[in-house]
């Protein structure tokens, strides 16, 4: 039986590869949203797990957790350097880590912040991590050597941004791979950044009594070009309530019950408290919203393809009267055409599907991998026992309507069709 249904499709490849493309791009698209969906929650949860409580200004809580976290530009309120001060000293507080923006090296956004965040997320793979204001720890993804000297820029080189006149950085370390936009990142302390855009800390905080003036640039944008940053570092003095303010910090509390104590705490003005999860939620939910519209546009063009291939099968079926009928008058039953017309449906129905369930997943890791170039996010692209039930269930609808074709086979009368 499936030798003859082969060689009966081989005399009519052309037709049967055009029904097969189009049944895999119809599938294809439904997959792909899918996949890519998926790929995105995934990605983005990984990519927060490693940080437990965010407190910034009032503000957007989105706006701050895609900032802090996801490391996405944007201009945040200062918060005054208390609060840092407050939870550094709070019981409840494993660590509490500033982080300062602005700045870039090429493509990739220095960080001003502590050691403390440094260990937080995974530790240095390569080098060591920074002991006076002049090091730099670098992320996975930064191709740059240990020991090389990085020059800090005000803003993207597209975007008219400049160089910080006499200040660089020198990289003492790599971080381990995260799968998350920090591989991309480049830490440096965060006492360097206030510096560098002439914020001091407090006087009575210089244990050698040294003084750093900021000095104006040609452009009239401040910063401490002529700032001594082979000072070692000086963490306590990092959290002095007087020390310059900071758009948020990452908080990493001792226990569960001492998060949610913490956040209700924090959440009232002058800030803004917030679980990084609790706003991904959010935008899952907006993203499973457009999902759910895509997966019906991808459900309305699947179900207008299967129409258009029944009736295209069923208008062959009318065609090959003669061949079915000479098949009938040399001895063939009546369920031998029905199962020969609805195998070879199933057939095409089946490559179709398997060709879309590759194309689907081809294209979705191929955006998965420009994603991750522009976002610094690794998205999984994978399959779960969901995609088997939805590929089994269009295999199953196909079949049903497989049968009525092969229904028109089984009622046709070999006389009446030699004659036709």
């Amino acid at each position: 039986m499936l030798r003859f249904v082969f060689a009966d499709l081989a005399t009519r490849r052309w037709g049967a590869a055009a029904l097969v493309v189009i049944i895999a791009l119809a599938t294809g698209l439904g997959v792909m949203v899918t996949l890519q969906e998926r790929a995105l929650r995934l990605g983005s949860a990984r990519a927060a797990a490693a940080f437990d409580l965010v407190i910034g200004a009032p503000g957007s809580e989105t706006q701050l957790v895609l900032s802090s976290v996801f490391l996405q530009a944007a201009p945040l309120t200062l918060m005054s350097g208390s609060v840092l001060a407050k939870l550094a000293a709070d019981p409840r507080v494993a660590y509490a880590a500033p982080v300062g923006f602005g700045d870039f090296v090429g493509d990739h956004p220095i960080v001003g912040t502590t050691l403390d965040l440094v260990s937080g997320l995974g530790g240095v793979t390569e080098g060591r991590g920074f002991e006076k204001l002049g090091e730099a720890v670098i992320g996975a993804k930064v191709e740059t050597a240990l020991g090389q000297q990085i020059q800090p820029m005000h803003g993207h080189a597209e975007e008219g941004g400049e160089a910080h006149a006499g200040v660089s950085y020198r990289v003492v370390g790599r971080l381990a791979a995260s799968g998350t936009p920090w591989d991309r990142a480049v830490l440096v302390p965060i006492e360097a950044v206030w510096r560098v855009h002439g914020q001091g800390l407090p006087d009575h905080d210089h244990e050698e009594g040294h003084e750093h003036e900021a000095h104006e640039s040609e452009e009239g944008h401040g910063h401490a070009g002529g700032s001594d940053l082979d000072d070692p570092l000086r963490p306590e003095a990092i959290f002095d309530a007087q020390a310059p303010g900071v758009p948020a910090i990452l908080v990493k509390p001792r226990g569960i019950a001492e998060a949610y104590k913490l956040r209700q705490e924090y959440r009232a003005a002058p800030t803004m408290a917030v679980f990084p999860a609790e706003v991904l939620t959010r935008l899952y939910g907006t993203m499973g919203d457009a999902r759910r519209i895509l997966a019906m546009v991808a459900a309305g063009a699947q179900a207008l393809v299967g129409a258009a291939i029944l009736l295209v099968i069923t208008v062959e079926v009318l065609q090959r009267r003669r061949q079915i009928g000479a098949l009938r008058a040399f001895g063939a039953p009546r369920r031998a055409i029905f199962a020969l017309v609805w195998v070879e449906a199933f057939v095409l129905l089946l490559a179709g599907l398997l060709g879309g369930f590759a194309l689907g997943y081809g294209g979705s890791l191929a955006l998965a991998r420009g994603l991750e170039r522009t976002g610094g996010i690794d998205l999984p692209v994978v399959f779960e026992a969901a995609d088997a039930v939805y590929g089994l269930t269009l295999l199953g609808v196909g079949a049903l309507f497989a049968l009525l074709p092969a229904a028109l086979a089984y009622r046709q009368s070999p006389l009446a069709a030699l004659r036709g």
